[in-house]
Protein backbone atom coordinates (compact mmCIF):
# COMPACT_ATOMS: atom_id res chain seq x y z
CA UNK A 1 0.00 0.00 0.00
CA UNK A 2 1.11 3.43 -0.93
CA UNK A 3 3.08 5.57 1.68
CA UNK A 4 1.73 5.67 5.72
CA UNK A 5 -0.89 6.76 6.90
CA UNK A 6 -1.91 10.21 7.11
CA UNK A 7 -3.40 11.63 9.99
CA UNK A 8 -6.85 11.95 9.79
CA UNK A 9 -6.66 15.32 11.76
CA UNK A 10 -5.03 16.97 9.17
CA UNK A 11 -8.43 16.81 7.20
CA UNK A 12 -8.84 17.56 3.33
CA UNK A 13 -7.57 21.24 3.23
CA UNK A 14 -4.81 20.08 5.75
CA UNK A 15 -3.99 17.31 3.17
CA UNK A 16 -4.21 19.54 0.22
CA UNK A 17 -1.78 22.35 1.95
CA UNK A 18 1.11 19.60 2.64
CA UNK A 19 1.32 18.12 -1.03
CA UNK A 20 1.50 22.02 -2.06
CA UNK A 21 4.25 22.84 -0.05
CA UNK A 22 6.00 19.26 -0.74
CA UNK A 23 5.37 20.51 -4.81
CA UNK A 24 6.62 23.65 -3.92
CA UNK A 25 10.28 22.54 -1.87
CA UNK A 26 10.85 19.20 -4.06
CA UNK A 27 10.56 22.13 -7.58
CA UNK A 28 13.27 24.48 -5.21
CA UNK A 29 16.15 21.50 -4.38
CA UNK A 30 15.48 20.17 -7.52
CA UNK A 31 16.31 23.07 -9.55
CA UNK A 32 19.17 24.01 -7.10
CA UNK A 33 20.45 20.55 -6.85
CA UNK A 34 19.15 18.14 -9.75
CA UNK A 35 17.08 14.76 -8.83
CA UNK A 36 20.02 12.62 -7.91
CA UNK A 37 21.36 14.85 -5.32
CA UNK A 38 18.46 16.23 -3.72
CA UNK A 39 17.00 13.80 -1.07
CA UNK A 40 13.37 12.96 0.21
CA UNK A 41 14.90 13.74 3.57
CA UNK A 42 15.83 17.70 2.03
CA UNK A 43 12.68 17.97 0.89
CA UNK A 44 10.61 17.10 3.77
CA UNK A 45 12.72 19.35 5.68
CA UNK A 46 11.39 22.20 3.82
CA UNK A 47 8.45 21.57 3.21
CA UNK A 48 8.01 20.70 7.16
CA UNK A 49 6.27 17.62 6.33
CA UNK A 50 7.49 14.16 7.06
CA UNK A 51 8.40 11.47 4.70
CA UNK A 52 4.65 9.39 5.35
CA UNK A 53 3.53 12.50 3.56
CA UNK A 54 5.44 12.24 0.87
CA UNK A 55 4.72 8.02 0.11
CA UNK A 56 1.22 9.17 0.57
CA UNK A 57 1.18 11.73 -1.77
CA UNK A 58 3.07 10.94 -4.64
CA UNK A 59 4.74 7.33 -3.19
CA UNK A 60 8.38 7.87 -4.38
CA UNK A 61 11.13 10.76 -5.37
CA UNK A 62 10.64 9.34 -9.30
CA UNK A 63 6.98 9.99 -8.75
CA UNK A 64 7.33 13.33 -6.77
CA UNK A 65 9.96 14.73 -9.67
CA UNK A 66 7.21 13.93 -11.78
CA UNK A 67 4.41 15.62 -10.34
CA UNK A 68 6.85 18.43 -10.03
CA UNK A 69 7.02 18.49 -13.43
CA UNK A 70 3.47 17.73 -14.69
CA UNK A 71 2.25 20.74 -12.52
CA UNK A 72 3.65 23.09 -14.85
CA UNK A 73 3.99 21.79 -17.84
CA UNK A 74 0.07 20.28 -18.24
CA UNK A 75 -1.00 24.45 -18.57
CA UNK A 76 2.30 25.18 -20.42
CA UNK A 77 1.56 22.10 -23.36
CA UNK A 78 -2.26 23.50 -22.95
CA UNK A 79 -1.42 27.06 -23.79
CA UNK A 80 0.73 26.04 -26.42
CA UNK A 81 -1.71 23.79 -28.62
CA UNK A 82 -4.31 26.51 -27.85
CA UNK A 83 -2.04 29.25 -29.34
CA UNK A 84 -1.34 26.63 -32.74
CA UNK A 85 -5.05 25.73 -32.91
CA UNK A 86 -6.06 29.68 -32.78
CA UNK A 87 -3.25 30.27 -35.66
CA UNK A 88 -4.79 27.02 -37.69
CA UNK A 89 -8.42 28.63 -37.20
CA UNK A 90 -7.20 31.91 -38.46
CA UNK A 91 -4.95 30.44 -40.78
CA UNK A 92 -8.40 29.01 -42.81
CA UNK A 93 -6.76 25.75 -44.12
CA UNK A 94 -3.47 27.42 -45.48
CA UNK A 95 0.07 26.87 -43.87
CA UNK A 96 0.61 28.61 -40.39
CA UNK A 97 4.18 30.53 -41.40
CA UNK A 98 6.44 29.10 -39.23
CA UNK A 99 7.66 32.17 -37.68
CA UNK A 100 4.01 31.92 -35.72
CA UNK A 101 4.50 28.62 -35.32
CA UNK A 102 7.67 29.40 -33.34
CA UNK A 103 6.22 32.18 -31.85
CA UNK A 104 3.42 29.60 -30.29
CA UNK A 105 6.25 27.34 -29.25
CA UNK A 106 7.85 30.05 -27.09
CA UNK A 107 5.19 32.67 -25.95
CA UNK A 108 3.65 30.04 -23.45
CA UNK A 109 7.38 29.89 -21.87
CA UNK A 110 7.80 33.83 -21.87
CA UNK A 111 4.24 33.82 -20.11
CA UNK A 112 5.77 30.77 -17.02
CA UNK A 113 8.64 33.02 -16.64
CA UNK A 114 7.00 36.05 -15.79
CA UNK A 115 4.45 34.31 -13.25
CA UNK A 116 6.31 33.33 -10.17
CA UNK A 117 2.59 31.93 -8.94
CA UNK A 118 3.30 29.38 -11.97
CA UNK A 119 6.89 28.40 -10.83
CA UNK A 120 8.62 31.12 -13.11
CA UNK A 121 12.31 31.27 -14.05
CA UNK A 122 13.18 29.05 -11.76
CA UNK A 123 10.93 26.28 -12.67
CA UNK A 124 12.32 26.86 -16.54
CA UNK A 125 15.45 26.24 -15.46
CA UNK A 126 13.96 22.87 -13.90
CA UNK A 127 12.60 22.04 -16.77
CA UNK A 128 16.02 22.74 -18.82
CA UNK A 129 17.90 20.09 -16.31
CA UNK A 130 15.56 18.31 -16.61
CA UNK A 131 15.84 17.93 -20.57
CA UNK A 132 19.88 16.99 -20.12
CA UNK A 133 19.55 14.75 -17.15
CA UNK A 134 20.38 11.00 -18.41
CA UNK A 135 18.36 9.52 -15.80
CA UNK A 136 15.89 7.23 -18.30
CA UNK A 137 12.68 8.00 -16.09
CA UNK A 138 12.99 11.40 -16.70
CA UNK A 139 13.32 11.23 -20.52
CA UNK A 140 10.66 8.03 -20.65
CA UNK A 141 8.32 11.44 -18.77
CA UNK A 142 9.22 13.90 -21.17
CA UNK A 143 8.71 11.89 -24.12
CA UNK A 144 5.86 10.50 -23.25
CA UNK A 145 4.07 13.31 -21.87
CA UNK A 146 5.18 15.60 -24.60
CA UNK A 147 4.23 13.44 -27.48
CA UNK A 148 0.52 14.52 -28.11
CA UNK A 149 1.88 18.72 -28.51
CA UNK A 150 4.71 17.62 -30.39
CA UNK A 151 2.87 16.06 -33.29
CA UNK A 152 0.59 19.29 -33.54
CA UNK A 153 3.88 21.17 -33.63
CA UNK A 154 5.60 19.28 -36.01
CA UNK A 155 2.98 18.72 -38.33
CA UNK A 156 2.20 22.38 -38.50
CA UNK A 157 6.00 23.27 -39.01
CA UNK A 158 5.88 20.61 -41.87
CA UNK A 159 3.45 22.20 -43.48
CA UNK A 160 4.99 25.52 -43.17
CA UNK A 161 8.43 24.30 -44.83
CA UNK A 162 6.83 22.17 -47.36
CA UNK A 163 10.00 21.79 -49.19
CA UNK A 164 11.95 20.53 -45.70
CA UNK A 165 12.46 16.61 -45.99
CA UNK A 166 10.35 15.19 -42.97
CA UNK A 167 13.84 13.82 -41.97
CA UNK A 168 15.83 17.07 -42.34
CA UNK A 169 12.88 18.42 -40.04
CA UNK A 170 13.40 15.67 -37.19
CA UNK A 171 16.93 17.04 -37.70
CA UNK A 172 16.55 20.14 -36.83
CA UNK A 173 13.56 19.91 -34.33
CA UNK A 174 16.25 18.26 -32.24
CA UNK A 175 19.04 20.74 -32.64
CA UNK A 176 16.27 23.27 -31.47
CA UNK A 177 15.54 21.67 -28.29
CA UNK A 178 19.10 21.45 -27.89
CA UNK A 179 19.70 25.21 -28.38
CA UNK A 180 16.41 25.77 -26.21
CA UNK A 181 17.14 23.28 -23.18
CA UNK A 182 20.29 24.89 -23.42
CA UNK A 183 19.13 28.37 -22.49
CA UNK A 184 16.21 27.45 -20.47
CA UNK A 185 18.64 25.38 -18.14
CA UNK A 186 19.71 29.12 -17.53
CA UNK A 187 23.15 29.57 -15.55
CA UNK A 188 25.28 29.28 -17.73
CA UNK A 189 23.59 30.93 -20.73
CA UNK A 190 23.05 33.76 -18.62
CA UNK A 191 27.06 34.21 -17.57
CA UNK A 192 28.09 33.60 -20.86
CA UNK A 193 25.41 36.77 -22.09
CA UNK A 194 26.45 38.83 -19.30
CA UNK A 195 30.28 38.56 -20.18
CA UNK A 196 29.55 39.53 -23.98
CA UNK A 197 27.01 42.66 -22.90
CA UNK A 198 27.53 43.49 -19.20
CA UNK A 199 25.06 46.43 -19.46
CA UNK A 200 22.25 44.11 -21.36
CA UNK A 201 19.68 42.82 -18.75
CA UNK A 202 20.95 38.76 -19.29
CA UNK A 203 18.71 37.99 -16.01
CA UNK A 204 15.16 38.81 -17.77
CA UNK A 205 14.02 35.45 -18.96
CA UNK A 206 11.46 37.09 -21.72
CA UNK A 207 14.32 39.08 -23.35
CA UNK A 208 16.70 36.05 -23.34
CA UNK A 209 14.06 34.19 -25.05
CA UNK A 210 12.76 36.60 -27.62
CA UNK A 211 16.31 36.74 -28.85
CA UNK A 212 16.47 33.17 -29.19
CA UNK A 213 13.38 33.09 -31.31
CA UNK A 214 14.66 34.32 -34.47
CA UNK A 215 17.63 32.42 -34.08
CA UNK A 216 15.56 29.09 -34.03
CA UNK A 217 13.62 29.89 -37.10
CA UNK A 218 16.80 30.61 -38.88
CA UNK A 219 17.58 27.10 -37.97
CA UNK A 220 14.16 25.61 -38.97
CA UNK A 221 14.06 27.84 -42.84
CA UNK A 222 17.86 27.56 -43.47
CA UNK A 223 18.90 26.21 -46.84
CA UNK A 224 19.27 22.31 -47.13
CA UNK A 225 23.09 21.03 -46.61
CA UNK A 226 24.85 19.30 -49.93
CA UNK A 227 24.79 16.34 -47.64
CA UNK A 228 25.60 13.34 -50.21
CA UNK A 229 22.23 11.20 -48.73
CA UNK A 230 18.43 9.93 -49.34
CA UNK A 231 15.65 12.98 -47.83
CA UNK A 232 14.34 10.08 -46.12
CA UNK A 233 11.63 10.35 -44.36
CA UNK A 234 11.20 10.11 -40.42
CA UNK A 235 12.95 6.39 -40.62
CA UNK A 236 16.02 6.70 -39.38
CA UNK A 237 16.23 10.21 -38.13
CA UNK A 238 17.41 11.46 -35.13
CA UNK A 239 15.42 10.96 -31.64
CA UNK A 240 14.13 14.37 -30.97
CA UNK A 241 15.23 14.99 -27.49
CA UNK A 242 11.93 15.74 -24.93
CA UNK A 243 10.86 19.54 -24.42
CA UNK A 244 8.36 22.00 -25.25
CA UNK A 245 8.84 21.04 -29.55
CA UNK A 246 10.75 18.05 -28.98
Amino acid sequence: MRGAVVSISEGRNGAAATKARILDAAEALFMEHGFEATSLRAITAAAGANLAAVNYHFGSKEELFEAVLKRRLDPMNQRRVALLTQLEHDAAGRPVPADRVVSAMIMPALELARDPARGGANFLRLLGRAYADPAPFIRRFLSVHYAEMIARFKEAFARALPNLPRRELSWRLHFIMGALSYTLAGTDALKLIHEIAPSDDGGNDELLLRRLAPFLLGGLTAPLADLDEAPGDLDGAPGIPPGPSR
